[in-house]
């Protein structure tokens, strides 16, 4: 009978966590070529209501000629988990922080206005309370979906923030269009970093995956960089890993070089060489700096842009992937 009751009490557990998945608002878009699910923002059902990652474009699956790109990679689920995300999820650096005082507000794109607590600095892997979710709009397309964020703070602090994720007609390629319009006092100093998490026909991590540069790159060094020369190396153009990554593994650099300094140009080739599909990221602003980071589930190259906008003025911004086959290589 104890056997029997277990056994209940995890099919309801597997069924809630379904039904709760089921429940989290989401929308399918297609071009006839590319099919891909995005979740929706929403404070009270959505699939993600941490801190950490911008609400908008988070891509639980996109499919282009029998392959999947995206997917689970993560064990740790719920909508307050700071990196219950998949695919090209997008995190802005806070607004304001510095200069509130213990109490106050400060803000982060595509997220809130968030309550700054008593703590030594701000963690990006902490949970802020929001104080303010800002306006949201959302419209689901057929071939996509457009976001619009509309928050102000009193602290002078406003912008209307504009996300559209596209699939362009006729090709296997999406585009990630962006704008923030500074609708306040105070002007917007923030950097956006993409995370990508690459899931490419749910390989794991190790020799099967690699990442191909328009010019030669280097690791690099910086603080808690690790598992170069083990785990992975760089050998001219290209990242490759030298084994699976097993539990507990992980390779970073805090700075990906190139033949001149820090790797500063938006172009990136993400591989599974065993079943011959791939994705090639390209954005049209230079680059602060590439942080890459890997695990046994997905290894992932980590743009960053810098953003500046003076009050009234407005930034625009895209990337592009373009989703594409080849002959997978023989081992």
């Amino acid at each position: 009978m104890k056997k029997k009751i277990i056994i209940i009490c995890l099919l309801f557990g597997l069924y809630a966590g379904a039904a709760e998945l089921a429940d989290a608002p989401q929308a399918i878009i297609t071009n006839g070529k590319i099919t891909a699910t995005l979740y929706l923002p929403d404070a009270v059902n959505g699939h993600y209501q941490a801190t950490r990652f911008d609400w908008t474009g988070i891509i639980p699956s996109l499919e282009y000629a029998g392959h999947s790109f995206y997917g689970k990679w993560s064990d740790n689920e719920g909508p307050k988990v700071h990196d219950a995300v998949q695919g090209p999820a997008e995190a802005y650096a806070p607004i304001g922080y510095k200069e509130a005082a213990v109490g106050g507000t400060f803000l982060r794109v595509g997220v809130g206005v968030l309550r700054k607590p008593q703590e030594r600095a701000y963690s990006e892997y902490k949970l802020y309370d929001i104080v303010d979710g800002g306006k949201w709009t959302v419209t689901p397309k057929k071939d996509r979906v457009e976001f619009t964020q509309e928050l102000h703070d009193s602290t002078g602090y406003a912008f209307i923030y504009k996300k559209t994720v596209l699939l362009v007609k006729g090709k296997p390629e999406m585009v990630i269009e962006h704008s923030l319009k500074n609708t306040g006092t105070k002007a917007i100093e923030t950097e956006v970093f993409d995370h990508n998490f690459p899931v490419i026909d749910k390989e794991p991590t190790g020799p099967n995956m690699r990442f191909v540069f328009p010019v030669n790159i280097s690791e690099g060094t910086g603080t808690g960089a690790r598992g170069w020369g083990t785990a992975g190396k760089t050998n001219g153009k290209e990242i490759n890993f030298l084994r699976a990554l097993g539990r507990g593994d992980q390779l970073y650099t805090p700075g990906i070089q190139g033949p001149n300094g820090p790797y500063t140009t938006y172009d990136i080739k993400i591989e599974n060489t065993k079943t011959g599909a791939g994705i090639h990221v390209t954005g049209d602003h230079p680059l602060e700096k590439m942080v890459y980071w890997a695990c046994p589930t997905t290894a992932c190259p980590e743009p960053y842009v810098q953003i500046s906008v003076a009050p009234g003025k407005e930034m625009k911004w895209n990337y592009n992937y373009e989703y594409y086959t080849f002959t997978p290589e023989t081992k």
